[in-house]
């Protein structure tokens, strides 16, 4: 039987109309999270995605554990980086089991509760593989985007939390905004300790490529989108799991 996530790879690549924005934006999210992340003994991600984030995670660890259901994938992260030496195991996140009950420092789920079918029981799943005072990260597409705001306002858009074909494309089943991913994450059992926004953009994609702006223009607007998370295409948070009574 095919696997449906394996349908998924097409969408990955440079013939993708967005992938003028996932270049910016998938670079900066795997550099900052590095940053935020540090040098940890196990650390597991959910996903490999385009691979960006997973292969610098990778130096992050001394054991670095990766979680994906495509064959696919796997095959296509292998090919790109053939020197990655990170534990990658094909499961559903649903499925995965750690050996032997291993708990982990860090966890990350770099774009990935846009595209599970129960966002609570994935959350509440990893909620039991953290180690006492671990740190999970999250990342995922906001809906409130400054663009799509601009965008609903002039009335090209009917609603801010509607998939775009592109986002079907992805396998992507919902859009999140600061205040729905925090509710979702809270209700999970997680204190939330930071909240940062991913490239703030202002334009379309078309509009920003037209102006051929200087690289350290994209820089600035990722620098600059930490601090408003509301604004940004993505949204990046860092949680703990609630301490006990």
């Amino acid at each position: 039987m095919s696997n449906p996530l394996d349908q998924l790879v097409a969408a990955y690549d440079d013939s993708n109309p967005y992938a003028f924005d996932n270049e910016i934006m998938l670079h900066w999210y795997a550099h900052r999270i590095a940053k935020l992340v540090g040098v940890v003994p196990r650390l597991l991600e959910l996903g490999i995605g385009h691979g960006i984030a997973s292969e610098m995670l990778s130096k992050q660890a001394s054991s670095h554990t990766i979680i994906e259901g495509s064959e696919s994938i796997i095959q296509r992260f292998k090919k790109q980086y053939p020197g990655c030496t990170s534990n990658i195991i094909l499961s559903y996140f649903e499925d995965y089991l750690p050996l032997h009950n291993t708990l982990f420092d860090v966890i990350v789920m770099g774009f990935v509760l846009e595209h599970v079918d129960d966002p609570h029981a994935i959350l509440t799943k990893y909620r039991h593989y953290l180690a006492p005072r671990g740190r999970l990260f999250i990342a995922v597409p906001n809906a409130d985007v400054l663009n799509r705001r601009l965008g609903f306002y002039m009335g090209l858009l009917d609603d801010l939390k509607e998939l775009s074909p592109n986002d079907i494309a992805l396998g992507h089943q919902r859009f999140y905004n600061i205040d729905s991913i925090c509710q979702e994450v809270r209700k999970a059992g997680f204190i939330i300790t930071t909240k940062e926004g991913i490239y703030l953009k202002p334009f379309t994609s078309e509009q920003m490529r037209s102006l051929k702006l200087n690289r350290s223009v994209y820089h600035a607007l990722c620098q600059v989108g930490i601090e408003y998370p509301e604004l940004c295409c993505g949204l990046l948070i860092e949680a703990c799991v609630e301490p006990s009574p």
